[in-house]
């Protein structure tokens, strides 16, 4: 099975465990509707790419700590959307979920997703009671404060921002989780992977910073210039657009220089590689 197929499955799977009966049939529809279709799920692949590079002993581990990264990178993007953050009528190409359902539903799905991803590490516990735990502790770290997404989002609210704080929190926290669940998933130390996942979160945040800037609505499914009319800090207005590009490039290289030695370093080169094509914002700038 592909690393696409693996996380779709898991993510069903936790999804479908949360819509049984006698489960409220909006709110379910709602689970569904906010996880799928699953976007480019950058994260849990690269988790699982890092678990496959320490030896991926325990698979089932490892898809439940797939899972619960997408989940609750899913439930961030439902209250992102939400009129009292972002206000954003689009998300991946279709009707966000506040507009779909309703705001109380939204913010109720995005809840419900993210306690489905604590109990999806849990329930790994019967697989490897240690690694659920450590998992566990993970994805709470970055997702709450002081440093997690959580976090990212409050900076918004505040008079001064700390940019590098806030990028830390709003992109590179799940990416830290990525790579730091990745090798716990795999029984491996999680600490020597936080600046893998530091860089390659910096490097999508610059990136996105590129996309939001110069592509539209319908080019990234969302809506654009939401950075511009916010008025929040981001690359582009600090660096412009080729100086962007050059630090996303710059940023991209110490990410592949700082994969700590393992079995499959090449293969995990590789993959972040490939992740980084699918995002290169040199695109972006030629249309600019």
């Amino acid at each position: 099975m592909d690393l696409k197929s693996r996380i779709d499955k898991a993510v069903r799977d936790a999804v479908r465990r949360g819509q049984r009966a006698p489960a409220p049939a909006k709110l379910a529809a709602a689970l569904e509707y906010a996880t799928t279709p699953g976007g480019a799920r950058i994260r849990p692949t690269i988790l699982l790419s890092v678990a496959m590079a320490c030896g991926d002993d325990k698979p089932a581990v490892s898809n439940a700590a797939a899972a619960a990264l997408e989940l609750m990178h899913c439930a961030s993007l439902v209250h992102d959307d939400l009129p009292c953050f972002d206000d954003a009528d689009m998300r991946r190409g279709k009707p966000s979920v506040h507009r779909a359902f309703s705001e109380p539903l939204a913010v109720l799905a995005g809840d419900s997703l993210i306690m489905m991803a604590f109990e999806v590490l849990a329930a790994a516990g019967s697989h490897d009671p240690m690694r659920s735990a450590a998992l566990v502790m993970a994805l709470a770290r970055k997702s709450g404060m002081p440093g997690g997404i959580c976090a990212g989002q409050g900076w918004e609210s505040e008079d001064k921002i700390d940019l590098a704080a806030y990028h830390r929190s709003k992109t590179g926290a799940l990416f830290v989780a990525a790579t730091q669940m990745g090798a716990i998933a795999a029984g491996q130390e999680a600490e020597p992977w936080t600046e893998l996942g530091d860089r390659i979160g910096e490097a999508f945040q610059v990136a996105d910073d590129l996309r939001d800037a110069v592509f539209d609505e319908e080019t990234l499914g969302k809506p654009a210039g939401q950075d511009d009319r916010h008025g929040r800090p981001n690359a582009v207005a600090q660096l412009g657009i080729e100086g962007a590009t050059q630090r996303y490039h710059d940023i991209l290289s110490g990410a592949i220089a700082s994969i700590p030695s393992c079995p499959g370093e090449a293969m995990l080169a590789q993959m972040v590689n490939m992740q980084a094509r699918r995002l290169t914002p040199s695109a972006a700038a030629s249309r600019a």
